[in-house]
């Protein structure tokens, strides 16, 4: 198969119809063969029902509902599961981002061998409260990343080729990185296209306000722990406990030293314990030695959850159960 196209979508009922006979129209005139995964993430509008008498039509569609609302990530993750494509292209369900840049994608991973080619929405139609925020986040993600050639992280228009959604764990709301993601796994040809952007036409954007904003740089200094000290927790908690630790030690013998040379010297000193220094020092070697346990039970369990991408599923449409 060709391409695999995914969708994750909640509460858009009126744009389903309308992309899918979009895609669909694109795809013939190309001629590729396709699927089309529509991930319902607990929509409470008539999204799934539209999902299941679009199957009824066309066997290209397939489909996952969620029982409730997880978010973007998780609707990727699954999506990325099933798909068979040798290119796989994520696109939003609001039709603002266009089907039309899909054959120019599936070119440059296929003829130009990029592992995952990003979209570029250069004129946007989004509020300045969403684009400035935008900015910023991408110029942050740049810089952390060392992905320089990215102007544009959030981008649900992007093509990978087949063997990067397969090695990437996309969970929480690490959307936004993916192509962090794909670099850390190994795949770094990475590749930016300039795509349209097209105002939306039905209904409001399901991501907006200023949590969107906190939250998307609080996952960027996740992702960027993890990806350089998530598998060896033990080199940043163990050195950080050590030093603390040795600091501590070292006050400690300072203090114990200089009540020695008082005592020898017959000069007056109080006790130990009633210096501020003595508790400063006894508190730090006690940090310094919960740092090295947090880093060694950290390497541990690294990254060994069972559950982390576990979510509940009510109905599919031709996806096999595993």
């Amino acid at each position: 198969m060709d391409i695999s196209v995914i969708i994750p979508l909640f509460n858009e009922e009126e744009s389903i119809p309308e992309l899918f006979e979009w895609i669909q129209r694109v795809m013939e005139k190309e001629k590729f063969s396709y699927e089309v995964i529509f991930i319902n993430d607990g929509s409470t509008d008539r999204s799934w029902e539209i999902i299941e008498e679009l199957s009824l039509h066309s066997e290209q569609v397939r489909g996952i509902c969620f029982r409730r609302n997880y978010g973007k990530s998780p609707a990727l993750y699954c999506g990325f599961k099933e798909a068979k494509g040798d290119v796989v292209i994520t696109m939003d369900a609001d039709l603002q981002d266009s089907p039309d840049e899909i054959p120019e994608l599936y070119r440059m991973i296929m003829e130009e061998d990029y592992d995952l080619v990003s979209g570029y929405k250069q004129k946007r139609y989004d509020p300045i409260s969403k684009t400035i925020p935008t900015k910023l986040f991408n110029a942050t993600a740049r810089k952390i990343s060392g992905i320089k050639n990215l102007h544009d992280f959030n981008c649900g228009l992007k093509a990978y080729r087949k063997e990067v959604v397969k090695n990437i764990e996309v969970y929480g709301e690490m959307h936004r990185y993916i192509p962090y993601l794909a670099k850390s796994a190994g795949f770094d040809k990475i590749g930016e296209k300039v795509v349209r952007h097209q105002a939306r036409k039905y209904g409001e954007s399901k991501f907006m306000g200023l949590n969107r904003f906190v939250n998307g740089y609080l996952d960027l200094l996740t992702l960027w722990f993890l990806s350089t000290f998530g598998k060896k927790p033990m080199h940043v908690f163990g050195f950080l406990g050590s030093i603390m630790f040795f600091i501590g030690f070292l006050a400690v013998v300072g203090l114990g030293a200089d009540k020695l040379w008082c005592l020898a010297n017959g000069i007056p000193q109080r006790l130990i314990t009633n210096s501020p220094w003595f508790y400063i020092s006894l508190t730090t070697m006690l940090i310094g030695t919960q740092l090295f346990l947090a880093g060694f039970l950290g390497d541990l369990i690294s990254r060994s959850s069972t559950s982390r991408n576990d979510y509940q599923i009510s109905k599919k449409i031709r996806i096999a159960d595993q």
